[in-house]
């Protein structure tokens, strides 16, 4: 009698193991970097994702060293899919010189990463968050600024300000005051939370960006144009493992639907909103969704 229980015991949690494995490998698994970017667009893909293909979804957040960490895991099948920016995945994870031709970049990254990975890259987001520079409002129409370009004039009339390592980046300021032959009145290292405080406050009159930043929501300040395409393109979109779309067939189309759906001024909203108006990433996210029709509840 103890002998029959224990095994119908033991077949009873053989089950319920095997019925947990079955869900889980039923669940899509995304992971993202430690970025209040990415914890937004990991939340709006989980909608979607649910919405579309009826899966489950389990997000991992804020893996620490991003990419570094995050591409191998995917490689292993540890995660099914991440946000990821194509510079990055240019540049890091192939480790491939800049391209001639920026547009270029979207389809030799798909061909590498099939090639190489068995990973594609699925939906374009719309938005490109590279390195950039801003100026008060008040100062690009004082001095006319609408690009890099426009700087050559005032910029002996100018403060730069940016955080230690722009600095000393390969890219950074020395490399982008040569290509567009900027003379700044003077440059100041600063902490990279106090930046557009010093920017507003008047202590600087040029600052180094990241183009989605939060702080860009502010109506005062002007993000200048980059009109010759000094810094790489960081295009935001998904990648994912070629199996997991294979076995989720209405996975692809769910994805697609972020294709070209955010611009750097609806992501530096989002991103104010979360970081400065604290409101969470999943409300944020889900606002935006139904703002765009995509949402069927």
């Amino acid at each position: 009698m103890i002998k029959k229980s224990l095994c119908g015991g033991l077949l009873l949690s053989l089950c319920l193991a095997l019925s947990a494995c079955q869900k889980n490998a039923d669940t899509i698994r995304i992971a993202t970097k430690p970025m209040t970017e990415q914890f937004i667009l990991a939340e709006m893909l989980g909608i979607l994702i649910q919405q579309e293909t009826g899966a489950d979804v389990a997000i991992t957040k804020g893996i620490g060293g991003g990419t570094a960490n995050i591409h191998p895991a995917l490689l292993k099948g540890e995660f099914d899919l991440y946000p990821e920016y194509t510079g990055t995945a240019w540049l890091y994870v192939l480790k491939q010189p800049p391209l001639d031709n920026p547009a270029e970049l979207p389809d030799a990254l798909q061909q590498q990463y099939q090639q190489q990975y068995r990973l594609q890259w699925v939906g374009l987001y719309g938005f490109n968050n590279t390195f950039g520079l801003a100026v008060r409002r008040e100062s690009a129409q004082e001095h006319r600024l609408n690009s890099y370009s426009d700087l050559a004039a005032a910029s002996p009339q100018l403060v730069f300000g940016a955080e230690y390592d722009f600095f000393e980046r390969d890219d950074g300021y020395n490399a982008l005051t040569q290509a567009y032959g900027l003379q700044f009145k003077a440059r100041k290292d600063l902490d990279i939370s106090l930046k557009y405080q010093a920017l507003t406050g008047k202590q600087i009159d040029v600052v180094s960006i990241s183009t989605t930043d939060g702080a860009l929501a502010n109506p005062d300040i002007q993000v200048l144009s980059d009109d010759k395409h000094f810094y790489t393109d960081y295009h935001a979109g998904t990648v994912v493992r070629s199996d997991t779309l294979q076995k989720h067939p209405k996975l692809k189309d769910a994805l697609l639907k972020m294709e070209n759906l955010i611009s750097e001024q609806d992501m530096a909203a989002m991103n104010n909103a979360v970081e400065n108006e604290g409101q969470d990433e999943h409300t944020v996210a889900r606002a935006f969704l139904q703002s765009k029709g995509l949402l069927r509840e």
